[in-house]
C-alpha cells in the first residue's frame, strides 16, 4: 500500500483590529515606573527596595526587533492601573474568544482553498495557552465550522504550530482526507506588562493550516510536506506555573489570593532571555542541518526559512549557521515588525505572508523554537 503525500493546502490569519506601538507601550511603562519609584521613595533609599528602571523604543527594537503588537484589548494593557488585556467573561452558551480567532482563521484558510467544512476531517488546536481544560477549544471550533469528524488540543508552547502539523502529517500518510491545524494565540494574557525585560515581547493573532492529501484536487497555493522533525529537551528557562494545581497549593486562602493576583507572578511568562538564547541558537541550527542531510537537501537550495518570531538576532543567527552566511532578508523574513512574538503563530504568518513569489519546485522550511526546549521543522516545496 502506497503512503498517501500530503500537502499544505492553504494558510489563514486572523488579526486583531487594535495595535500598539512601542512608544504608546514605553509611555505606559514608563509611568508606572515613575509612581511606583515615588511609592517607594523611601524604601528605595534606604536600600531595601532596587527602582525600576524605565524603558525606551530604542531599546526595545535592538533587543527584538519588534516594533509593535496587535492585541485583543489595547486599554487594558495601557491602563496602568491594570496593565493588563481586558477581556469579557462569556458564558458558556456563547463562543469562546479563542475559539472565536480560531474560527475566523479556519474560514480564511478554507476561502483560500476554495474548501468547504464537509471537506475536513479532523481539526487540532495547537497553541502555547488553552483557554480551558475542558471541553477541548479544538472540538469547540469543529462544531462553530459544522465539522464531521474529530477534533483535539495540544500545546507545545511556541512550537505548537509545527508540532500540530507534524500530527497532521501522520494522520494523512494514515489516510485520513484533510486536517485543520488552528493556531490562536492570545499571548498577552500571560505577560507580565510590569517587568522591563518581558514587557515589549508578545502579540496576539490567529493562524490555520489546511493540510490534506496529494490526490486531491490540487490549491492554488499548493505546497508538498516533504517531511517533518521534532526534538525536545528539557529546561526551565522559558516557563508558566499557572494550572489548575495552583489553587491547591496555597496554606490559606489570602496567599491564595496574593498568588493569583501578584503582577510579578511565576503565574505569567518567564524567561531567562540570555541563557535561552545561547542555548536554542545552536540547537535550532543543529537540527535544521541534520532534517536538511536526512532529506538529501543542500542549505543552500533553500529559497526561504520561515522562522519562529521571537527575536531577531536570534533569527539573523540561527539563518546563517544553517546556511553559513548571512541570510538576503527574502531568505528569512520577518514579521516581528509588526507582530512581535505571536509564540506558535509567528512562523505561520511569515509563511502566509512571504510565499507566494515562489515558484513550481522552489523549496522552503517551516521551524519554530520554544519552551521545552521544543523545536519544529517542516521542508515542503511549492507544487
Amino acid at each position: 500500500m502506497t503512503t498517501p503525500t500530503a500537502v499544505l493546502a492553504s494558510t489563514g490569519l486572523f488579526t486583531p483590529p487594535e495595535s500598539i506601538s512601542n512608544e504608546e507601550l514605553v509611555a505606559s511603562f514608563n509611568a508606572w515606573v515613575e509612581r511606583y519609584n515615588a511609592e517607594h521613595a523611601e524604601a528605595i533609599a534606604a536600600g531595601e527596595l532596587e527602582a525600576k528602571a524605565p524603558s525606551s523604543a530604542p531599546f526595545i527594537e535592538k533587543a527584538s526587533g519588534i516594533g509593535s503588537r496587535f492585541v485583543m484589548d489595547k486599554a487594558g494593557i495601557l491602563d496602568i492601573e491594570r496593565m493588563r488585556p481586558r477581556l469579557r467573561r462569556r458564558p458558556n452558551e456563547e463562543l469562546s474568544i479563542l475559539a472565536e480567532m480560531g474560527v475566523n482563521a479556519a474560514k480564511d484558510a478554507l476561502a483560500r482553498a476554495g474548501r468547504t467544512p464537509a471537506d475536513v476531517d479532523g481539526v487540532i488546536v495547537a497553541c502555547s495557552n488553552l483557554q480551558r481544560a475542558y471541553p477541548a477549544v479544538a472540538v469547540e471550533v469543529q462544531h462553530a465550522l459544522g465539522i464531521e469528524g474529530f477534533a483535539f488540543d495540544m500545546n507545545v508552547a511556541c512550537s505548537s504550530a509545527t508540532f500540530g502539523l507534524k500530527v497532521a502529517l501522520d494522520m494523512i500518510h494514515g489516510g485520513t482526507g484533510a486536517i485543520l491545524v488552528v493556531n490562536p494565540e492570545i499571548c498577552t494574557a500571560h505577560l507580565n506588562f510590569r517587568d522591563r525585560d518581558s514587557h515589549f515581547i508578545f502579540g496576539d493573532v490567529a493562524t490555520a493550516m489546511l493540510i490534506e492529501r496529494g490526490d486531491r484536487e490540487r490549491t492554488r497555493d499548493a505546497w508538498e510536506v516533504m517531511g517533518a522533525r521534532l526534538v525536545t529537551r528539557f529546561s526551565n528557562n522559558i516557563r508558566n506555573n499557572a494550572g489548575f494545581l495552583n489553587r491547591a497549593e496555597a496554606e490559606d486562602e489570602a496567599a491564595h489570593a496574593a498568588r493569583m493576583t501578584a503582577p510579578d507572578t511565576d503565574l505569567l511568562f518567564i524567561q531567562e532571555g540570555r541563557k535561552v538564547f545561547k542555548d536554542v541558537v545552536p540547537m535550532v541550527a543543529k537540527m535544521i542541518v541534520a532534517f536538511l542531510d536526512e532529506h538529501r537537501t543542500e542549505p543552500a537550495a533553500l529559497r526561504r526559512m520561515w522562522l519562529h518570531q521571537a527575536n531577531l538576532n536570534m533569527n539573523r543567527l540561527i539563518a546563517s549557521k544553517v546556511l553559513g552566511r548571512d541570510a538576503e532578508p527574502a531568505e528569512a523574513p520577518v514579521i516581528l515588525d509588526r507582530y512581535a512574538n505571536t509564540s506558535s503563530a509567528g512562523s505561520v504568518i511569515a509563511f502566509h505572508q512571504h510565499h507566494e513569489d515562489l515558484g513550481a519546485g522552489d523549496t522552503g522550511l517551516l521551524c519554530s523554537f520554544g519552551a521545552g526546549y521544543s523545536v519544529g521543522a517542516v521542508l515542503m516545496r511549492r507544487l
